[in-house]
Order: structure tokens, then sequence, then C-alpha cells
């Protein structure tokens, strides 16, 4: 035994010396990163190759980072790779917080972006015990280091061992590089979900690369030329669709109003909760026989989420690959958006209303490029910095929107105008005077209150509606209502089974929870649920089809929902896809209609459709791309470009205000026309007198027996009532 120990402390390293305690970090480093890897993040590893690639893919940064601190002799060197250790593992610690939301990892871009985001309250809701496990080795190595159970060794390691090191990192990387390039061809070249990067390089890696990527697209602006435009063009109008003559001009001259459904995911619409309608309002809204539902209709933003939403709605171009297009590119960039190009060819108005600083998502800046006459931001909302009136990200529903409603009533008509909802926003936290409804029982405390906030999202918009009806706008607008992105992530899986009553999840499920609602209300079209498979890119055509405007000139990669020729294929930002015919989830096929696996191989039909579906979606996404990354449409005609003077754009509130009365002289507005007189606005918010909330434990007159099937569910019902 004796014996056997000798040897082992021969080939155990010396902890007390600086390649000792350097072999010690990147130890620990690799071992909580694959911890992490294996119970934060949900990377997909499969196989041999794939763990093997998570075990290792830690170590080449680790070599290089911490092998900085052999260069230095004594105490630099071990204190060096403490803070070395410390940064390493912050990072470590970020990306689990933010992917456990997102089901992605944090770019440069969002960085540089979250500080003018109110996540504190989210964080809070986010964060577990367990996550601040990735410290706990730094904190027993400064114990160590403190009571000398780990000697400072003051000998300098020899040059070229630092040297040789550092090439060992180098090496690595370029190793594990080619060994996961030829299980995943085209790894940094292709648009593939963040994951992958992760998945086979590494946390530290992917930091690497998003850097690069960013740089990249700070000097494709520069690098543009109007050459780069033309073959766009010329794939934009290859897939223009010719409109649908039936509901062509439907909506004509008629306002617009579109209501932002925060996190609201398809699914909500008739689903029940121990008997009760979840969304009563919005269930009648869908049903109406003037609405024009869409049940395959499907999220696909990225990293920027809401303002992804916002900007596919308004121009039909993609939120970029890495951070939020609108804080990046919003305010400089040319825009052929849906405010300046009504105001050209129909003479709108345009608003925005948001219960939140005009700087958020930088909307203030954006919106003037997009062409918005006005934005009715957090400074025009009375006590709107009234912490009861509040939920975090902005202002409660009901009180925003009874503000909203009045000022509505006073602008121009036509108008074209949007109504961004916050309080069906995670973490879904609601206070016990506005719950009208029990929490779901998933055991998740990310997902049990998304039916409170949703519930209370859905009495806002009844609310809304009714003054619409009293005031006269109802009969007299298109009324637009759409999910901005998934509330409740796929990481959450566990307790998506639980919600739709299924055991396991399969990847056309994960597929379909993406789905999103989009509502179109024309008054006196005759509506229906339409199965056409889109996504949010497809808004921006689809309205001015019904507005009756044309859209031969506008570069945009949506299709007409209702048009006959839309080829109903969805790109989703990852790279994957869905149609009506095949499902394209991470590496694998599967046929849309049975969720039934396929190999593209074997079948010469499915591999046609499916490699055009690829090919559509890769150019689509690319094209995009380049457009908002490399401000191209500056490059258009000028004729094709609606003019918008957004110098003379003012949304100071004084300003606003002023313009707002001066442009009752018109004597258009609902007030102008009703002799100077607003509406009222009824609503039971506890804050503004109405009486509390009362959880009633299936008392909506409903059969309570009607319980949705999961089937009925993900494919974009909670009831089969109306199949």
């Amino acid at each position: 035994m004796q014996r056997v120990m000798t040897k082992l402390k021969k080939w155990w390293p010396d902890f007390n010396s600086v390649v000792g305690f350097f072999i010690l970090s990147v130890f620990l480093i690799t071992l909580k990163t694959y911890w992490a890897y294996q119970t934060a993040f949900s990377l997909g590893a499969k196989g041999v190759l794939q763990q093997f690639l998570l075990v290792v893919n830690p170590l080449p940064t680790a070599i290089v980072l911490f092998g900085i601190a052999l260069y230095f002799r004594g105490r630099i060197a071990y204190w060096l790779m403490i803070l070395l250790n410390f940064i390493q593992s912050a990072w470590l610690f970020a990306n689990m917080l933010y992917y456990r939301e997102f089901t992605d990892f944090i770019s440069l871009n969002i960085a540089k972006t979250s500080g003018s985001l109110s996540l504190e309250k989210a964080i809070n809701g986010i964060i577990q015990p367990t996550d601040f496990l990735v410290f706990l080795d730094i904190i027993i190595l400064i114990i160590l280091l403190a009571v000398h159970w780990i000697k400072i060794d003051p000998m300098r390691v020899p040059r070229r061992v630092a040297m040789l090191t550092t090439i060992l990192g180098i090496v690595l990387m370029g190793a594990f590089f080619g060994v996961a390039s030829k299980d995943r061809s085209g790894l940094l070249t292709r648009t593939f979900d963040n994951n992958y990067i992760v998945k086979y390089l590494g946390l530290n890696e992917y930091a690497a690369y998003n850097l690069v990527k960013t740089h990249e697209q700070a000097n494709e602006v520069k690098q543009a030329k109007a050459s780069d435009l033309d073959q766009i063009k010329q794939f934009v109008n290859e897939n223009k669709t010719l409109a649908n003559s039936a509901t062509y001009g439907q909506a004509k001259g008629k306002n617009v109003i579109i209501f932002h459904l925060e996190s609201f995911q398809q699914f909500l619409l008739d689903y029940r909760w121990e008997g009760q309608e979840v969304t009563p309002n919005l269930n009648a809204f869908y049903h109406d026989q003037n609405t024009t539902a869409f049940d395959n209709f499907y999220n696909e933003v990225g990293q920027g989420k809401t303002a992804d939403a916002e900007l596919m709605l308004e121009t039909s171009l993609f939120g970029t690959s890495s951070g939020s297009a609108m804080t990046n590119y919003g305010t400089n960039n040319t825009f052929q958006a849906m405010p300046a190009l009504l105001k050209q060819e129909g003479n709108y108005t345009s608003a925005a209303f948001h219960g939140d600083v005009g700087s958020f998502w930088n909307r203030d800046n954006t919106y003037k490029n997009w062409g918005y006459d006005y934005f009715f931001s957090k400074a025009y909302y009375q006590n709107a910095d009234n912490p009861d009136y509040n939920v975090g990200y902005g202002m409660k529903d009901k009180i925003f929107l009874k503000d909203t409603a009045n000022y509505m009533q006073q602008l121009p008509q036509p108008f074209y105008s949007k109504v961004i909802t916050v309080t069906n926003h995670y973490p879904y936290d609601l206070d016990d005077k506005n719950i009208s409804i029990n929490k779901t029982n998933t055991d998740d405390k990310t997902v049990d209150g998304y039916v409170q906030t949703a519930r209370y999202l859905d009495q806002a918009f009844g609310e809304f509606e009714q003054n619409l009806k009293d005031s006269g706008l109802w009969d007299n607008s298109m009324i637009v209502l759409y999910g901005d992105h998934y509330g409740i992530s796929d990481n959450h899986k566990d307790a998506i089974a639980k919600l739709i009553g299924k055991k396991d999840l399969t990847p056309l499920d994960l597929t379909n929870w993406q789905k999103v609602p989009l509502m179109i209300r024309v008054p006196g079209m005759q509506g229906g649920i339409n199965h056409t498979y889109g996504g949010e890119i497809d808004v921006m055509p689809t309205l001015l089809g019904l507005l009756g405007i044309q859209d031969s000139h506008l570069v945009g990669f949506g299709q007409d929902l209702l048009s006959a020729q839309n080829k109903q294929i969805v790109p989703f930002r990852n790279g994957n896809w869905v149609s009506s015919e095949y499902t394209k989830y991470g590496s694998n096929y599967y046929v849309t209609a049975t969720g039934t696996k396929i190999d593209p191989k074997s079948d010469p039909r499915a591999k046609v459709a499916i490699d055009a579906a690829n090919k559509y979606v890769e150019t689509s996404l690319r094209s995009s791309d380049k457009i908002v990354q490399g401000n191209l449409l500056r490059f258009l005609d000028k004729q094709d470009v609606p003019k918008n003077k957004t110098k003379d754009l003012s949304y100071k509130k004084s300003v606003g205000m002023k313009k707002l009365k001066h442009s009752q002289k018109d004597k258009t507005s609902v007030a102008a026309q009703n002799d100077g007189n607003i509406f009222a606005y009824q609503t039971d918010a506890p804050e503004l007198g109405g009486d509390r909330q009362n959880k009633q434990d299936g008392e909506d007159n409903t059969n309570s027996t009607d319980i949705a099937t999961p089937e009925s569910i993900l494919n974009g019902h909670g009831s089969d009532h109306d199949k």
C-alpha cells in the first residue's frame, strides 16, 4: 500500500506549485461547465461523440486563459487564476439565468441593451440557490490559499512551458473544431441555433464567435453597396403572392388597431383551467363571425423577442440572428414601414401606445424612423410611476388601456395604431386584488402564474373592446390581435406536458408550442378559422392586402396569408422551420400532420420538398440579415421609400399633446365628432376604484367537462367545438 501511495504522490500534481494550481483550476472550471451543460441548458447532445465534446469543449479556452498566469510568478500567478476563474464563472452564471427564461445565450448586443430592461423582478423569479454552486470552488480555493493549505510557489514557470501551454490550448481548439465540423458541417457559416455553437465548441467559444459576428455586422454597413440589393430583390419578387380577390381591399380606408398580446400563446384560446375559460373575451373575439383567425400561426422571434415581433409586423423583415435589430439598427436604417407607408398611401395618422419609458428597445428612435406621428409612452400616463400601477415592465394593462382609449378617441381618422400590453410578461406575478383564477399546478413557479396574468390581460382587453363599441370605433376599424412570442419557453418541458395533458413531448409538440394568435376582424367581412401556415413575417403583406394597398415595390420576406399562392413555409430564427407538409427540428425532419420522423434520403418526393424549404428558409434569413445589417434599403429608388420627415417628429409630452389638440380642428376624430367629448371608459381595476377580484372555481357557466385534448391545444385550440 505504501508503494502505491508513493507512486500516486509522484503522479498527483503538486497544488503548491503554479503548474499544479493551474491544472486544478482548469479541472474545476471544466467540471462546473459540464455540470451547467447538463443541468441548466438543453443542448440536445446525442451519442458518444457529442457527449465527449461537451466534456472537453471547455478545456481549450480554460487552458489558454489560465495559461496567462503562467507568464507571472508568485502571488500574482495564483490570484490571476482566481480572477480568471471568477470571470468565466460569472459568464456561466449569467447565461444560466438568461437561458432559463429565453432558451438562448447572451449576445454582445443583448448585453449592451440589458441596462434599459427592467430585469430585476424577472431575475428574482429565475434565480435558484443551486446556481451559486458555480462560485463554490473559487471560495474554497481562496480559503485554502488564505490558511496556507495551498502554499504560494515563488518560482517562475519556465517561459517555454507557458508558451507550450498556450499553444496546446490553441491546438486543442482547432482539433475540437475539426471534430465538431465533421459531425455538423457548416457550423459557423450557416444559420444554426446558438445551442449548436455551445454544444460543439463551448460557451466561451460562443462568446468569441459572437464578438466576431458583432464586429462583422458593424463593418457590413460600411462595405455594403447598391448591387448587394439586386439579387435580394430578385428573390423577393419571385416569391411575391397575388392578392386574394375576395378579400383585397375589404378594410380599405378603415382605422387599423393592432393589439399586441404580450407573451400570449395560441394554446390559451379556449383553454380551461378548473372548469373556467382562462380568456373568455379573447375567445369570443376569436370566434366572432367577422374575425379571421389563423390557428397555424407561429412566432418567429430571435433574441430581440418583442422587438423582433414589432420589426416583422411593421417591415416584414426578420430580427437579426444576434441582439435586437430595433436597438442596433432602428435609429439610422432606412425602412419601408407601415406607419410611413399608410400615411403616404392613405393619409393615415399613426400612433403607438406603451406604458413604459420610450427608450425601451430604442422605440423612441425607431418609431420616428418608421414614421409614427405619435408615441404615447410612460410620460403620457398619470401616476405611471406609482408602484401599485406597475408590473415591472410598465403599467398594468387595465390602467394603461383606460388612458390609451382616451388618446385614441382624439386621433384624426383614419388612423393606424399599435397598443402594446405588458401585464402578461414574465415572471407572471400579479397582486392578489387583481387575481381572478387559481394558479395551475405544474409545480413550476415560472409557469403556474401564467394563467392568472393571461386572465388579467383578457379582462383588460374586454374593457377596451367595450369602449371601442361605445365610441363607434368597433364598426369602423380593422382590429388585429397578435401574440408577440412564447410565454413559456420550451425549457419547461415537464410543466408544458402537464398543462396539455401529455406524458412526453415530441419535437412536433415543441414546434407547435411556438404558435401565437393572429386574429383580424374586419367589419362586414365573413371570418372563420383559417388553417394556412404562417408567421409574424407575413402580417404586413396580409394587412396591406386587406387595406387594398399594393406591395409590389416593397422588399420584405412575408407572404399574404389570404393568398392562394402562399408557400406555407414558416422560417424560425434558429434555422428550423415548419410547413404544411414537413417540419424541421434540429437536424431531423417530421411529417407535420402526423409527427412521423422521416429520412429525406429514403423518400425522393420528400427530399425535393425539404431541400426546397431549406433553401427558401436559409435564403430568406440570410437576405433579411444583409438588408438590416448593411442598411441596404437606402439604395432603393426614392419613390420606393415612403416619405418620412423624421426630424420633424417629437414624442415629448408637451409637443404631442399640443399636436393632438391642434388636430381636433380637422373634425375627423371620435372626440371632435362628439363635440369634443370622450366616451367614458369603464374599468373594474381596483387601483382606480373597482372591486377586488375574487377567484371563483368553475363558475363561468361553462361545461367544466369540456376538457381540451393535447392535440387540439397544440393544433391551436383549447377545445374542438368549432372543428
